[in-house]
């Protein structure tokens, strides 16, 4: 990292301005009823102004903001980059937190709050570097287009979905981006870090279930019961357990961590090795096969009086490639007298673990951990990078972290006392800055 005497660099900003993205209430329970991300976004433009870059705010909805700025590069002839992080958190309860959420406060060597780890921390390593290398007039080799987004939390509707649907203009000429949840350590064998980078995330099914029926007492026999029939719609569809389907990155990902490890590697059944990997079991487990699961039932308003209509939603993720075998099986577990509708649907995604950008990530890391170990993985969840990939883009997660053996990163995601190593946030700022200068 190259520095000027006299400037604040990345690594002296990084954790102040996560801290304080992380004091701006950006809750988003997905109706529109938080506080938006408007607060967030002026933050950050004005943090950029300060140092000379043109920023566009754009309000999808009232209070609904993403902010778009592009650095431009040694040779603006090259294709873009992009670099994408969501402003907006889940909704967190201080009751249940052993720090205020929204404090964000220094304690144990870490910053605690909502958004510590999902994701202002790589929000605030964006900026803490793009104001070191405006302040310094360090362009990249090549344009970086900068994207603080709204709604991710929510499927990114009012997001990044809005913006490529709507100014697409904003991510001209950029082929490749770089989002969340990757490039964060887990500590293996040998006090050595694998340092997971996404390449992969499974598609998104939320759907809501409709029963119908003939409303009535509840003394009498009724055999279209409404309730009955979305309850065991809800039961097969929960119990169901899909085939094992070995993606690339899924397979990379098990080869690699199966050898950092010392434990054999089985293709034929890869959740032999799960036990022997680690932390991150439960969420690698979950890539192995699509999967769908209950999350809420409504009937009724009365004991005693039979409702004529009950609904469930259920959340169903499926690899890449798989889409149609999922839906294939959704539909003949719910039977005839359910029906569904979507409350979100978006696609998977998946692209190679090869070229010149996975060099840049894989030499950015090395440069500061020696002995790390990048692997590509994919991710349970879904990111924005759903929206980026429909403009033709390959997507990664890279937000690096080297982190405590003990620290349990997967559980920080959208569960209480979140929080952040103050020295992971500054070895990510560090790395982010070669990155940007490999890539």
């Amino acid at each position: 990292m190259i520095t000027v005497v006299g400037q604040p660099t990345a690594e002296d900003e990084v954790v102040r301005l996560c801290q304080e993205l992380i004091r701006i209430d950006t809750s988003n329970p997905g109706d529109h009823s938080g506080p938006g991300e408007r607060a967030a976004a002026e933050y950050v433009a004005e943090r950029l102004d300060e140092v000379g870059l043109e920023t566009r705010i754009f309000e999808s909805h009232p209070g609904r903001a993403s902010l778009v700025a592009r650095i431009e590069g040694e040779d603006p002839g090259r294709d873009a980059l992009l670099l994408h992080g969501h402003l907006d958190v889940v909704p967190a309860r201080k009751e249940d937190w052993t720090r205020d959420p929204f404090g964000g406060e220094i304690a144990d060597g870490c910053v605690w709050g909502r958004g510590a780890v999902d994701m202002k921390d790589m929000d605030a390593m964006i900026l803490a570097v793009a104001r070191q290398r405006l302040r310094e007039g360090r362009k990249p080799p090549r344009d970086v287009v900068l994207a603080f987004l709204a709604d991710e939390e929510a499927g990114g509707t009012w997001g990044a979905q809005w913006l490529v649907r709507e100014h697409p203009e904003l991510f001209e000429g950029c082929t490749e981006a770089v989002g969340e949840v990757g490039g964060f350590s887990l500590t293996v064998p040998g006090d050595r870090r694998m340092y997971l980078i996404e390449t992969a995330e499974k598609g998104i099914a939320w759907m809501n279930l409709t029963a119908r029926g003939t409303a009535g007492h509840g003394s009498m026999v009724h055999p279209d019961n409404a309730v009955t029939a979305v309850a065991g719609a809800v039961a097969r569809l929960g119990s169901h357990e899909f085939p094992v389907r070995l993606t690339k990155s899924v397979r990379a990902f098990l080869e690699r961590a199966c050898m950092a490890y010392g434990v054999e590697f089985d293709p034929e059944n890869p959740e032999e090795c799960l036990d022997e990997i680690g932390p991150l079991a439960r969420m690698i487990g979950a890539t192995l096969r699509n999967t769908l699961n209950p999350t809420r039932l409504d009937a009724g308003y009365k004991t005693n009086v039979i409702p004529q209509s009950a609904t469930a939603q259920v959340d169903g993720r499926f690899l890449p490639g798989h889409e149609a075998e999922f839906f294939t099986v959704v539909d003949e577990l719910l039977g005839p007298d359910v029906q569904r509708d979507f409350v979100h649907h978006d696609q998977a995604v998946e692209t190679d673990y090869e070229g010149a950008l996975v060099a840049a990530m894989e030499a950015a890391l090395t440069s500061e951990d020696p002995g790390a170990l990048p692997v590509p993985y994919c991710l349970s969840g879904g990111t924005d990078a759903k929206s980026f990939a429909r403009l033709g883009m390959r997507c990664f997660g890279f937000a690096p972290l080297r982190l405590p053996p003990e620290l349990d990163f997967s559980g920080m995601f959208h569960g209480v006392d979140e929080r952040v190593p103050v020295d992971g946030l500054r070895f990510g700022a560090r790395v982010l800055d070669t990155f940007i200068d490999r890539c």
